[in-house]
């Protein structure tokens, strides 16, 4: 084992070695040059921006601990912490393995072909000594001899591929800047002056790098411009790290990088013309974790002014810090010419219709959804529809209700009050105060009662009202005969039901999460259904049938009353949403009836 650390190496000091790719092991060599005599070490319960404790120690294996040639025993205290009883001030050195078989953004992989991680999987935390320099150097085995090596840290001796000592400031920053190993695609742009790094892994030989690196330097340069009219961005390089898998879709935003996570056939294609809606929706993904570099990893809420990595990080404001996110991400594609009108409503109609079809919004503020983040949101289930809403959507629709609310009194915009509360936070921590006070004084008014009523109730939002005053209609359409019914199942030779969605005929008739749907049966008549437009095909006219339904090895017939067809384009204002009593939720469309109206807010 090494005691010597490399020239300019940190009094903490990270060996990361790729050791084993077919049983997944990364080796970590932590050098602590000056411990405490009872030094406590940890490896965090959770990683910012994604809400839920994921336990990484679960994967943390043979913890051992030298001083010089003196072996000590490390103590476990709980599930993620431990402690070394040593000589005070002599360099200690700990040395364990991790198992990385989590493809995510989250946690870490390894394999033959690739791998990643993140410092909260990794890297154990020296306690009282987080806010000292830190080092991390990445190894190279025979068998990455070919591999490239990415990460935000900044380089103090790395070769050409990547390979080397890397610095941060303190363990925030070391655990924030993820690392990609493998061979993988490199492109390289600048925006705003800014260097860009563009490493995908997994692509197929059909990719279109090119367009890639010219529509992301688009929306790097849109954001970089909405938050700073001058173009000068607070950081002075930037990573994105892509891996394209078979299927898959994700992100987790960093403060210099993010990692992401897309589905091989939704990279642009070379010779294609048109973006493909799984192009346009990567492009989102994109335009969403850059604009996090401000909103939440700068910007963000006071309650994560100092991450506590033990345990849960709670706050009521993920309905700004991700919904507002959510608003922006597809709007500044629209900005950057990537979307025309048509689709970014588009868009909009599909956001606005999840959260109409979701029950939950009449069970839970968006507030408290924010606020029950670790134990809700990420740990969904069959009822979680019915119990709670996504601050992502709403809280979309907040920032939309806010922008159009504000365009419309004709006294600023919400990109007024982005602005204006990264320049009054001084782009760190902010509460809601903050922004009461942001909308008032550029709104000459307070807008305590419209977030009393969006974000602190559940009653539903003015979108008809306000998207009419910008030249966009709101009308009821004609649902599908699943938000009819009140499910949400998969179709595979038969229908399984994945959510039984509360109020709804299908809740009425005693279907549950976890049947499968076999058949219909009309006077006397059976027939068996693949899917779930086999139903109204058997059924014709009748309203009334009994289902058909297997239930832990039980056939079972069941009653159920098919909802009438609402009329498609009968006026939205006034219907009666889904609550917990209610009929089959409500489904949307939006048509534009004043173009030049909607071209202010949408320019």
């Amino acid at each position: 084992m090494p005691l010597s650390r490399p020239a300019s190496a940190a009094d903490i000091h990270y060996r990361v070695e790729p050791t084993d790719l077919h049983a997944h092991l990364f080796t970590v060599t932590l050098t602590v040059q000056r411990p405490a005599a009872s030094q406590e070490l940890s490896l965090p319960v959770w990683i910012p921006g994604s809400y839920l404790v994921r336990e990484f120690s679960k994967n943390l294996q043979a913890l051992a601990a030298r001083q010089g040639q003196r072996a000590l025993q490390p103590a476990q205290l709980d599930k993620h912490r431990w402690q070394v009883q040593c000589t005070e001030g002599k360099p200690l050195v700990l040395s364990y393995q991790v198992c990385a078989y989590d493809s995510s953004v989250r946690t870490a992989w390894l394999d033959a072909s690739r791998g990643f991680f993140n410092g909260t999987s990794l890297c154990l935390r020296v306690h009282d000594q987080e806010k000292q320099p830190h080092t991390l150097e990445l190894a190279r085995t025979a068998a990455t001899a070919t591999w490239a090596a990415a990460t935000g840290l900044r380089p103090l001796n790395a070769d050409k591929q990547g390979f080397g000592l890397y610095a941060a400031a303190d363990y925030d920053e070391l655990v924030d800047c993820p690392v990609e190993l493998g061979n993988f695609w490199v492109g390289r742009f600048k925006a705003c002056g800014i260097a860009h790094q563009f490493v995908v892994a997994g692509a197929a030989p059909s990719f279109d790098g090119k367009r890639l690196l010219a529509d992301t330097q688009k929306i790097c340069e849109t954001a970089i411009r909405f938050w700073h009219r001058e173009g000068k961005a607070p950081f002075k390089s930037y990573v994105f790290m892509l891996n394209a898998v078979g299927d898959g879709y994700g992100g987790l935003e960093h403060r210099n990088s993010t990692a992401l996570i897309c589905g091989r056939r939704d990279l642009p294609r070379q010779g294609d013309v048109r973006a493909s809606e799984g192009y346009t929706t990567l492009l989102g993904l994109i335009s969403h974790e850059y604009f996090h570099t401000w909103n939440v990893k700068r910007l963000r809420p006071a309650e994560f002014t100092r991450y506590d990595y033990a345990q849960e990080n709670y706050t009521e404001l993920l309905w700004f810090f991700e919904g507002f996110t959510s608003y922006y991400d597809d709007l500044l594609l629209r900005r950057a010419g990537l979307l025309d009108d048509a689709t970014y409503l588009k868009l909009i109609t599909k956001t606005i219709n999840q959260v109409l079809q979701t029950p939950g919004r009449s069970v839970q503020t968006v507030a408290q959804a924010s606020f029950d983040a670790w134990v809700k949101y990420y740990r969904q289930d069959e009822n979680t529809p019915n119990t709670t809403v996504s601050y992502y959507t709403k809280g979309s629709l907040v920032a939309l209700c806010l922008d159009l609310a504000l365009r419309r009194e004709g006294k600023a915009t919400l990109d007024d009050v982005m602005r204006a509360l990264w320049v009054r936070c001084a782009g760190g921590p902010m509460t809601e105060a903050d922004l009461r006070a942001v909308l008032h004084d550029l709104a000459g008014r307070p807008f305590d009662k419209e977030l009393a009523h969006w974000v602190h109730s559940t009653a539903d939002l003015p979108l008809e009202e306000l998207l009419a005053a910008h030249g966009v209609a709101l009308k009821a359409d004609r649902p599908q005969l699943a938000q009819r019914l009140g499910l949400r199942v998969a179709e595979n030779h038969s229908v399984q039901i994945k959510t039984v969605l509360r109020g709804g005929a299908a809740e009425k008739a005693g279907m549950s999460a976890g049947d499968e749907w076999l058949g219909v049966e009309m006077q006397g008549q059976g027939w068996r259904i693949s899917k779930l437009d086999d139903v109204t095909f058997y059924a014709g006219t009748h309203t009334t049938l009994q289902a058909l339904v297997a239930r832990d090895g039980r056939l079972l017939r069941l009653s159920l009353e098919i909802p009438p067809v609402q009329a498609a384009g009968a006026p939205a204002k006034g219907r009666r949403n889904a609550t917990a009593t209610s009929m089959a939720p409500d489904t949307i469309s939006l048509t534009v009836t004043d173009a030049a109206a909607a071209g202010r807010w949408l320019a």
